[in-house]
Order: structure tokens, then C-alpha cells, then sequence
């Protein structure tokens, strides 16, 4: 198991997790981010658990997807998530995952299905100095 990829993957649940109302869920056994009743991130099995030590999430991506899938270990998320501007990223051991264009994504995904309120709370608490 890669340490990187460990870390990778606590970091973006615990960002996940900052933002206003948002709560852990586990649907048909994956852990997944919502808010209020929603998804905005599935953060997939930690490396530990995959075959290869890999790491995968998927987030919608309304704006930024048409780039984010030029980029490697980018797909549209199955299911037919990905006609709905679903990005999943696959991180491979040894990868240099950019954690913060991730970090970037989750919060457009928030962003993307977030009632408008909440996001309304989200700038106001940035404003304030609060780093969500």
C-alpha cells in the first residue's frame, strides 16, 4: 500500500467533510460524501483495499470536466454518471497525484449539487476567513 495514496485519500474525505452539512454515507457498501441528501463525492475503497494500491474518486464536474478527463487516470464515471458531468480519477502507486486541483474539484462538485443556501454559507464563512 502506498503511504501517499493513504494520505491522498484521508485528506479528501476530511476536506469532503468540511463543508456545510456535509455528512458520510455508505450506499451499497462505498463511502460517499453527501449533502443534506445528495452525493457530491465518492471516495471509493481506500488503497488498503484495492488489489493494486490504487486510489479512485468521483466528482461532478460541471465546468471542468471536459479537461479533467484530457488528464491520466480520468474517466466518465460509469452508470451513466458521466453524461451528467461525473469525473472518476484513478491514482496508481507511485502517481504525484495534484491534491490540490482535487481539492479544487471537490468543492465544485459541493458547488454542483449543493442546494444554493449552503453555498451562499460556504462564501460567506471563506469571506471570514474560514478555509472550508
Amino acid at each position: 500500500m502506498s503511504d501517499a495514496l493513504q494520505d491522498l485519500a484521508d485528506r479528501l474525505k476530511a476536506e469532503a467533510l468540511t463543508f456545510p452539512e456535509a455528512w458520510e454515507d455508505h450506499p451499497w457498501g462505498d463511502t460517499v460524501v453527501k449533502v443534506r441528501k445528495k452525493v457530491f463525492v465518492f471516495l471509493g475503497l481506500p488503497p488498503d483495499q484495492t488489489e493494486d494500491g490504487s486510489y479512485g474518486f468521483s466528482v461532478k464536474l460541471p465546468e471542468s470536466a471536459e479537461v479533467a478527463l484530457t488528464m491520466t487516470g480520468t474517466e466518465p464515471t460509469g452508470y451513466g454518471l458521466g453524461r451528467a458531468g461525473w469525473v472518476t480519477v484513478r491514482v496508481q502507486p507511485g502517481d504525484e497525484p495534484p491534491a490540490d486541483l482535487y481539492s479544487d474539484w471537490l468543492d465544485e462538485s459541493y458547488r454542483a449539487v449543493a442546494p444554493k443556501t449552503l453555498v451562499k454559507q460556504l462564501d460567506a464563512d471563506r469571506s471570514d476567513g474560514g478555509d472550508a
